[in-house]
C-alpha cells in the first residue's frame, strides 16, 4: 500500500511539475533593475497605461516615448530633451549604461549551462506547477491556461526560450510558496506577446517586440532590445 501511494505522488510530481531545487543563481540586471520598461527602439502607448518604476528608451531619443507623465511613477529617462512633458529627463550617460546592463543580462540568461528541463511539453505549459529551475525550449512556449510557480522567497526561474513567448488572453501566471518576482528571468528571442487581460510574473528580456495586449499586466520588468508596446496596462517592477 506504501509503495503505491509513493507511486502515485510520484506520478502526480511528473505531470504536474518537475522537482530543480531552488534553482540556479538570479540573473544580475545590476541598473537595469531600476526600470520598469526599458527600451532601444520605443514604446508606444494606448492610454491609460499605469507604470510603477522607471522608464527609458535608448538610443532612439524619448520622442519614441509615446506614455504621458501622469502614466508613469517613475523616472522618465530620455537622449535628448525630446520626450514626455514636463517629466523627461535628459540623462543620456545612466541610459546607455542601463541597456548595456540589460543586454549583458540577456547574453547571462540566454547562456546559462545544463538545463533542468528541456522542451517541456513541447513549449505548451498551461495548467502547469513549476519549481524553480533553468528551463529552456528551442521551440516558441505557449500559455494557453493558467501556470503556477511554486517556491520560496529566494528560489529562482530561467526560462531560456529561443522562439516566441505568448500567454493567451485572460491566463494568469501564479505564485505559490512564497515565490518573488524579482527571482523569475524570461530571456526570450523571439516576439512576446501578453494577451488581453493578462497577469505576468517576472523579467521579461527580449531580443526583439514586447507587445502588451488590452487590460494586461505584469509584475515585473519590460526590458526589450527593440520595441514594447501598451494598451492600458499596468507594469509594477518587483521590490
Amino acid at each position: 500500500m506504501q509503495r503505491t501511494i509513493v507511486g502515485i505522488a510520484l506520478f502526480a510530481l511528473a505531470v504536474s511539475g518537475y522537482a530543480a531545487g531552488p534553482g540556479p543563481a538570479p540573473v544580475v540586471l545590476r541598473t537595469a533593475s531600476d526600470f520598469a520598461v526599458l527600451t532601444k527602439a520605443g514604446i508606444t502607448d494606448v492610454p491609460a497605461s499605469a507604470i510603477t518604476g522607471d522608464v527609458g528608451t535608448s538610443p532612439i531619443t524619448g520622442a519614441a516615448d509615446l506614455l504621458t507623465c501622469r502614466e508613469v511613477t517613475g523616472i522618465v529617462y530620455s537622449v535628448t530633451t525630446a520626450g514626455p512633458e514636463p517629466c523627461s529627463v535628459k540623462n543620456p550617460s545612466t541610459l546607455t549604461t542601463a541597456v548595456r546592463d540589460m543586454e549583458t543580462a540577456y547574453t547571462d540568461a540566454a547562456g546559462r549551462p545544463n538545463p533542468d528541463v528541456t522542451e517541456l511539453r513541447r513549449g505548451d505549459i498551461g495548467g502547469m506547477i513549476l519549481s524553480p529551475g533553468l528551463y529552456k525550449w528551442g521551440t516558441s512556449v505557449e500559455i494557453p491556461t493558467d501556470v503556477t510557480l511554486s517556491g520560496g522567497p529566494n528560489d529562482v526561474w530561467i526560462f531560456q526560450i529561443s522562439g516566441n513567448l505568448i500567454a493567451s488572453n485572460g491566463v494568469a501566471v501564479h505564485l505559490i510558496g512564497g515565490a518573488q518576482a524579482k527571482n523569475i528571468f524570461w530571456q526570450v528571442a523571439g516576439l512576446v506577446t501578453l494577451g488581453t487581460t493578462s497577469h505576468f510574473e517576472g523579467t521579461v528580456l527580449s531580443k526583439t517586440l514586447i507587445a502588451m495586449q488590452t487590460g494586461a499586466s505584469i509584475n515585473g520588468r519590460l526590458l526589450s532590445q527593440t520595441a514594447v508596446t501598451l494598451q492600458m496596462n499596468k507594469v509594477k517592477k518587483p521590490e
